[in-house]
């Protein structure tokens, strides 16, 4: 095994609360003394809480939970931000800027708007420091410019750089913690529950407590050739990771990025919606994500609907495979509809709706069968390519279905949106 175990200094950066710490630097205020959540309150006490601060979490107030969750006694004492997606991304930016002070870009790969991972192996003899106190220095300077505080885990390879991360560094003083493949064994596999781990979602920890292993080293000293043949080659990777192995190379940043697997989109609704409104929804989402199935030059082998009821109703969920990979907006929405009709209860009201699209592939290749129209198909696709380049051009709502003017439709308020939220 050692043939596979990388030898890098690598650092994962995460800034704690983004969105909260955010909204407090820009009001002055410090997030380990001010009760603020970020979420619209003018959606109802449903509305999602996108951040909480530390102060709120540190009395049990959970992140991404809704403002009715909020114990009753915080309730108005809280102050509500309301979520500015384009200053978030604005302090992004500025925060990147300082990663390029200390290394090139080529070393850096921006995970996601809160979250890095930087290759200093390179750097540590030009600065004559150790991995931890460049680390330091770097979270030291976000804070110090930004006012936002940030946490580090540092590892040989991505992986391990993310779990010291996640499971060790709230622990330290300084939010800074150091994973080496010694730690393996003593830090990683007592974890339970395995969703605890990254990449471990709630459906896999299911499939894998039936097996009865419920801890990362319970999976770790399984049978590798019994996971690959229940869960293919996911199986084998996780295996792996729990021994901490992880040959990605964060200077392929391309090739990480292509391994997003799925496109989804969900909607959390301004108000309860029942049938047929929803119908209006679900076309336009439909419509939606395979624009963006199309401009990424993509089809797909598997939908997942799903649509969730307001406050307690509960929820359902369906998957549909598809006869061939298609990015047809016609096969997905209507297959969209067809599990809805089959499983909505016909009474309880919506408040979310998701759909996704996965097993991605690029193909131009489609097989007719001899009910198909050809010349309706091949028209109704470039009539759709004509608009993904209107919308390309002028903007989401230069153009959108006469369906957009009813009561129902969202799809104009959103096309103003950034990633669901007012800039």
């Amino acid at each position: 095994m050692e043939e596979y175990k990388l030898h890098k200094n690598i650092l994962c950066i995460d800034l704690k609360s983004f969105y909260a710490s955010v909204e407090c630097a820009f009001r002055n205020l410090d997030p380990f003394e001010t009760p603020l959540v970020v979420a619209d309150r003018s959606r109802g006490d449903a509305a999602i809480c996108l951040a909480t601060t530390p102060y709120l979490r540190n009395l049990g107030v959970k992140n991404r939970g809704r403002i009715f969750e909020i114990p009753e006694n915080l309730r108005e004492k809280v102050i509500y931000a309301r979520p500015q997606m384009k200053l978030y991304m604005e302090y992004t930016l500025k925060i990147i800027e300082i990663y390029l002070e200390f290394i090139s870009e080529e070393d850096l790969y921006v995970y996601s708007i809160d979250e890095a991972f930087l290759d200093v192996t390179n750097y540590l003899s030009y600065y004559k420091m150790t991995d931890i106190e460049l680390a330091k220095k770097i979270v030291d300077r976000i804070h110090n410019d930004l006012g936002l505080y940030a946490s580090c885990g540092v590892g040989p390879n991505m992986l391990m750089s993310k779990l010291a991360l996640d499971i060790d560094s709230k622990k330290e003083k300084d939010s800074i913690a150091k994973w080496t493949y010694d730690d393996i064994e003593s830090k990683l596999w007592p974890v339970t529950p395995i969703s605890k781990m990254w990449g471990i979602g709630r459906q896999m920890e299911k499939n894998l407590n039936k097996l009865g292993l419920i801890t990362i080293g319970d999976i770790a000293n399984y049978n590798i050739n019994l996971l690959k043949s229940r869960f293919g080659v996911i199986g084998e990777e996780l295996w792996y990771h729990t021994h901490g192995i992880d040959m990605s190379i964060l200077q392929e940043k391309d090739m990480l990025r292509n391994k997003n697997k799925s496109i989804g989109n969900t909607q959390v609704l301004f108000h309860d919606y029942y049938s047929p409104e929803i119908y209006t929804i679900i076309l336009e989402m439909a419509d939606e994500i395979t624009r963006r199935l199309r401009l990424s030059k993509k089809k797909c082998k598997v939908m997942h609907f799903g649509m969730r009821y307001s406050k307690d109703f509960g929820s359902f969920h369906k998957q549909v495979s598809f006869d061939q990979p298609t990015s047809n907006f016609k096969d997905i929405y209507h297959a969209c509809i067809k599990v809805f009709d089959n499983l909505y209860d016909g009474t309880s009201p919506i408040k979310g709706v998701s759909i996704s699209l996965s097993s991605l592939v690029v193909t131009s290749i489609y097989q007719f069968d001899m009910f198909e129209d050809f010349e309706e198909i091949e028209k109704e696709r470039k009539l759709l390519e004509s608009l993904d380049k209107v919308k390309l051009r002028y903007g989401k709502n230069a153009i959108n279905r006469a369906s957009s003017l009813s009561e129902a439709s969202t799809i104009i308020e959103r096309n103003k949106l950034i990633g669901g939220h007012h800039e």
